[in-house]
């Protein structure tokens, strides 16, 4: 396990699922982090769980907010010292069923809080610290982004914008700051609930690995492409999906 001790990490959604599990992985490896969510009593929740405000503080706030996004990340500067990592775990999909029928103020919601929101805070934390001391960036985004994935296709296409921000922040901030990406299957969060409740058993047969994942599957992963053992990986995205896409259906 490596050390983060003495960097500071800021994860946004990191009140509760994939978001908490790469949290509290930061802090496992010695990380301070500022966590972002929209409900302050979760945020709390979190703060708590991670080890209190020695460790973590929150700032609650909508990741399509400019100003909230500003405030973050001085935050995490003013509390902390630094920004060494950033965390872009942002992802609503408040819309199910075929694009045809899709309302195309959802689909503007969806592109603009998961995608346009993603740049923005990138371009908060380079202009505040990141360009001038480096680090390294994360996004989260979904193996929705990687192939059609029925009833959810605008979720899909915005996760798909997702990593090909990846890589183009990868040529353009490099070699002062790395970014990767995470593309999850169904892990077993609230948010993926309706893709599996119910009907675990039936859907974790499709994973050769046996299992659906698990919040702390993202977590670990999310640590090691932070961190210092993935100096030389930037542009990437790392599948996690328990070999569900080796299966070609």
């Amino acid at each position: 396990m490596g050390t983060m001790d003495g960097r500071t990490a800021l994860v946004t959604g990191g009140s509760r699922g994939i978001g908490l599990a790469i949290a509290q992985s930061l802090v496992d490896r010695g990380a301070r982090v500022v966590v972002t969510a929209r409900k302050p009593d979760a945020l709390a929740e979190a703060v708590a769980t991670l080890g209190g405000p020695e460790v973590a503080v929150a700032v609650a706030g909508h990741a399509a907010d400019a100003a909230h996004r500003a405030e973050a990340v001085r935050t995490a500067v003013e509390t902390f010292g630094s920004l060494d990592m950033l965390v872009g775990n942002v992802g609503v999909n408040p819309v199910y069923g075929p694009m045809t029928d899709l309302d195309l103020d959802a689909f503007r919601k969806i592109l603009d809080t998961n995608v346009v929101s993603s740049l923005g805070l990138v371009q908060e934390a380079w202009k505040a610290w990141m360009a001038q001391h480096g680090g390294s960036v994360l996004f989260v985004a979904s193996v929705a982004g990687l192939r059609s994935s029925e009833n959810i296709g605008a979720y899909g296409v915005s996760k798909a914008a997702v990593i090909n921000l990846t890589t183009q922040l990868a040529v353009e901030l490099g070699p002062t700051v790395r970014v990767n990406a995470v593309a999850p299957a169904v892990v077993k969060t609230r948010f993926a609930g309706a893709l599996y409740e119910g009907r675990e058993d039936e859907v974790a047969a499709e994973y050769p690995a046996g299992r659906l994942g698990v919040p702390e599957d993202v977590g670990e992963a999310a640590a090691y492409l932070l961190g210092d053992g993935a100096g030389w990986v930037t542009g990437q995205t790392l599948v996690l999906d328990g070999g569900r896409l080796s299966r070609g259906r």
